[in-house]
């Protein structure tokens, strides 16, 4: 039988390897030095925390997504967050301060937290917070950004910020892209990725994956592409479908046999790249890893959620913390019961019990 994978272990060998090999072409730069240092000490600082929390009995994941905006300047088709509600076009008043998340980052820090993906709406629309998370240089904060916004002022704390990495999202090539995101952003997101190449910056780009573009993505071609533009990670995204219209664009199981055979053969191909695979990983890491396994949500508003796909909270970071919002009703049934065990035919497991994840909310 097969070594099960363990994804929280690729992702963290996986990125502190990629700061690595970029290292190797940026030698002379005393600030990505400087940088990998203290990441590295950081990081075995932060597993060392995790166990002594694992001890006194809470299970501290490597991961906290944090969607710091509910706000974003484009429609992308079939998109999961402006169905959810959680996507609008302009900022509502209670979204969390700048000062807000920055308590949040330090407490994530303090826990054991060593990666805090910040997606949204688009982040790159709260320059404030974006600001607030490069002091934060024990951490590394993946930015899952549509790439519009990344001009000059991006590129300068981008270049002194070394913990801020941009995750570009492409949905395949320029007419695929442009398809779903809009016409002419292929063309933009393309120059922001040529000019992160020529400044020497970390990067990765993110694939929502369809039925549509699914060989194009995961084509030599491809990949070809977007490693001659420097990037360094690629983060497949399986299609999660939230209207009956939309469900014919999913993967199937057939499908999903293909990718994450191709994931394997990716991982040993090019190992000057990283792959993740989402949630294809999760089946063979025995299960869904939200509400704390290995990583969970915070939204815009401050409420503690299983995860983005699964918009469902009864806690608040506004009124307590990161910790308590780990141990909280609806996060530890989760866990303890078998709901992220289960089988599913969906991107998301929650999603498609999403009456069940109610039905424990109503228990309250």
């Amino acid at each position: 039988m097969d070594e099960k994978f363990d994804i929280q272990k690729y992702l963290a060998e996986g990125v502190e390897q990629v700061v690595k090999d970029a290292l190797r072409a940026t030698l002379k730069d005393p600030k990505e030095s400087m940088f990998l240092a203290k990441f590295a000490i950081a990081s075995k600082k932060a597993s060392a925390k995790r166990e002594e929390e694992e001890k006194a009995g809470l299970h501290v994941p490597s991961y906290l997504i944090a969607s710091i905006t509910s706000s974003c300047n484009l429609h992308c088709a079939g998109c999961y967050s402006r169905a959810n509600n959680a996507t609008v076009d302009c900022e509502p008043s209670q979204q969390l301060t700048d000062e807000e998340w920055f308590k949040i980052f330090q407490e994530a820090e303090d826990l054991g937290i060593s990666f805090i993906l910040l997606a949204g709406g688009e982040p790159m629309l709260r320059w404030d917070v974006i600001e607030q998370a490069g002091k934060m240089q024990n951490l590394l904060f993946p930015i899952f950004t549509n790439g519009t916004y990344m001009g000059g002022k991006y590129m300068e704390l981008l270049d002194k910020c070394r913990n801020l990495i941009p995750v570009i999202s492409l949905e395949g090539g320029q007419e695929e892209t442009d398809s779903r995101r809009g016409e002419g952003v292929y063309e933009k997101v393309s120059s922001v990725m040529d000019e992160l190449h020529k400044r020497g910056l970390i990067y990765g780009v993110s694939v929502t994956v369809t039925k549509e573009n699914l060989e194009e993505v995961y084509s030599d071609e491809f990949l070809d592409s977007v490693k001659s533009k420097g990037c360094k990670a690629v983060f497949y995204i399986e299609f999660v479908p939230v209207t009956d219209e939309a469900a014919e664009l999913a993967p199937d199981e057939e499908d999903r046999e293909f990718m994450m055979g191709r994931i394997d053969e990716l991982r040993e191909s090019r190992q000057d790249m990283v792959f993740v695979s989402f949630p294809g990983d999760e089946k063979s890491s025995g299960g869904c890893l939200a509400a704390g396994r290995g990583f969970f949500h915070i939204n815009s508003h401050g409420g503690a959620e299983p995860c983005p796909f699964s918009p469902y909270s009864d806690i608040s970071v506004k009124d307590t913390s990161l910790k308590e919002a780990l141990r909280s009703n609806l996060f530890t049934a989760l866990r303890d019961g078998d709901l992220l065990a289960g089988e599913h035919t969906g991107g998301c497991v929650l999603y498609e019990k999403r009456d069940q994840v109610e039905a424990i909310l109503a228990q309250k």
